[in-house]
């Protein structure tokens, strides 16, 4: 038997997740099936030295236990380049330290170390913004700071959705329809009186219904079923953080269309777990920060997700290991 392939974790806090809906623990549980030695680290614990990236790491055992889920061992400061593999699970916001992280990051990929999702990607990669390398796969889409525009888009499309670029869960998406006495403010809010980028897309009412659609790629290929979260009742956002419930469905094959519109190039690009969100058929973004949704399609079909992404993983450090 050869020696276990080294895992560390880059995450939030580990005794304060959701045990029941994280994903970042179903990953690390797959992981430890097969063997591998874990390791934590939270974003604090990352640090530069002479161009080399290190973390103070402790080592990580997970459980399968709703009331004791982890154990840490003493910490210790290591090179992150002598990891096989990275995690990078720390939830947005994508704020200046999160860029900060993923230079470090990417150091520790120069070094070695396969990080997952890729370090360059994460930065590249606005979950919102990079939507429109597709657009043959969105709605009517506009990101601006003119305030006079998103009133122009208003007028055009009719109720339209507008939404901060740096933000997650839910937090400050309007749903706005001409003649709203609102968006002004809305556009002053979001955009800081013409200083910031904000999102407007079209207004998809297949939200109330269908929900919005959590579709899994696993290095570039799809989960074969989708979280639906619909939205609570009298409110317009498909997210789980927001109240929504999850409710999974087969793939269509609109979704499959738009995985293969969209998947390749993510696999391209390194980014191995990518969460496409679909709304009426729609991607409207493309989330490769920490994408979710893992512990509820596995719960409902009793199919193997983060088995899915550790093996293609192994594969990854199969395919470089004999380069």
């Amino acid at each position: 038997m050869g020696t276990p392939v080294k895992l560390a974790v880059v995450m939030d806090p580990i005794g304060l997740i959701k045990y029941a809906k994280d994903t970042t623990l179903a990953l690390l549980l797959a992981a430890q099936a097969r063997g591998w030695s874990l390791h934590y680290l939270e974003q604090a614990d990352l640090r530069l030295r002479d161009g080399v990236a290190e973390a103070r790491v402790r080592a990580l055992t997970v459980h399968a236990d709703p009331q004791h889920w982890y154990d840490l061992g003493e910490p210790a400061v290591q090179a992150l380049g002598k990891f096989d593999v990275i995690l990078m699970r720390k939830d947005p916001p994508f704020d200046t330290e999160y860029i900060y992280t993923s230079y470090i990051l990417e150091r520790a990929e120069q070094a070695g170390a396969l990080v997952v999702n890729r370090p360059r990607g994460l930065r590249d990669m606005n979950e919102k913004v990079y939507t429109a390398w597709f657009p043959q796969c969105c709605a009517p889409t506009l990101v601006t700071r003119d305030m006079l525009e998103m009133a122009a888009f208003v007028a055009e499309h009719g109720k339209i959705v507008v939404k901060p670029l740096h933000g997650m869960g839910g937090h400050s998406i309007f749903v706005l329809e001409p003649g709203d006495k609102n968006a002004r403010v809305v556009f002053e809010t979001l955009t800081e009186e013409g200083r910031r980028f904000a999102i407007v897309q079209k207004y998809l009412p297949d939200i109330v219904v269908g929900g919005d659609s959590r579709v899994l790629l696993v290095d570039g290929e799809p989960v074969p079923y989708a979280l639906a979260r619909i939205p609570l009742a009298g409110d317009n956002r498909g997210n789980l953080a927001a109240g929504a419930t999850g409710i999974g469905r087969p793939l269509g094959e609109r979704d499959r269309w738009l995985a293969g519109q969209i998947g390749p190039a993510l696999r391209e690009a390194g980014m191995l777990f990518v969460g496409l969100d679909v709304i009426g058929g729609y991607v409207t973004e493309i989330n490769v920060t920490s994408p979710t949704g893992v512990r509820e399609l596995e719960k409902q079909f009793h199919i193997d997700i983060a088995g899915m992404l550790i093996d293609a993983i192994a594969r990854r450090l199969a395919r470089a290991a004999a380069a």
